[in-house]
């Protein structure tokens, strides 16, 4: 089983990640999460920076994780295209020829977890942008991504990392 956590800066993503990293379900898998300072620190520009080869070098990483048979990743091809798309140094063609890539591996996601920001303060752990009109922007990217190119699975979680917990096993359950 792969299941991809998507949403925009914030949101408890990372959270939610090292949370279920914890349950004996999911012993077995490959727990990936937040690489942003690690990048950032290789020189690669994030957030509103984002250059095309940044993009890809993100790709890439999401390529990585699901070579693995279960995975569960804080980042997925959702994420990374809604930044491309909202990067200012990115050309438009360069933008839909990224997200057209970026989608083939669409179907090599069992379960996507879109995770509201509903509720959640930005937390500014050092890397991630903080400007909250951002913010937003990157969530309604990401929400009209997911409507462009469907997930074979995809569910919404909100609330708090123990409601959004029990969302998710629920919906493993069926």
């Amino acid at each position: 089983m792969k299941i991809g956590l998507t949403g925009t800066i914030s949101c408890g993503k990372t959270t939610l990640v090292k949370a279920l990293a914890e349950l004996s379900e999911f012993k077995d898998y490959f727990i990936s999460t937040e690489r942003s300072k690690y990048l950032r620190d290789l020189g690669i520009p994030l957030n509103t920076d984002s250059t095309i080869l940044g993009q890809y070098m993100f790709l890439a990483e999401r390529s990585h994780e699901l070579m693995h048979d279960n995975l569960i990743t804080d980042r997925t091809i959702w994420d990374v295209s809604a930044f491309t798309l909202s990067a200012k140094s990115i050309n438009d063609w360069d933008k839909r020829s990224f997200v057209e890539a970026a989608m083939c591996l669409n179907k090599h996601y069992d379960l996507i977890v879109y995770v509201s920001p509903e509720g959640v303060e930005i937390e500014n752990n050092g890397v991630r942008e903080t400007n909250a009109e951002y913010r937003t922007k990157i969530d309604f990217t990401i929400t009209e991504i997911l409507k462009e190119y469907k997930p074979q699975r995809l569910i919404t979680v909100s609330g708090s990392t123990e409601e959004r917990i029990k969302l998710i096993l629920e919906e493993l359950s069926k």
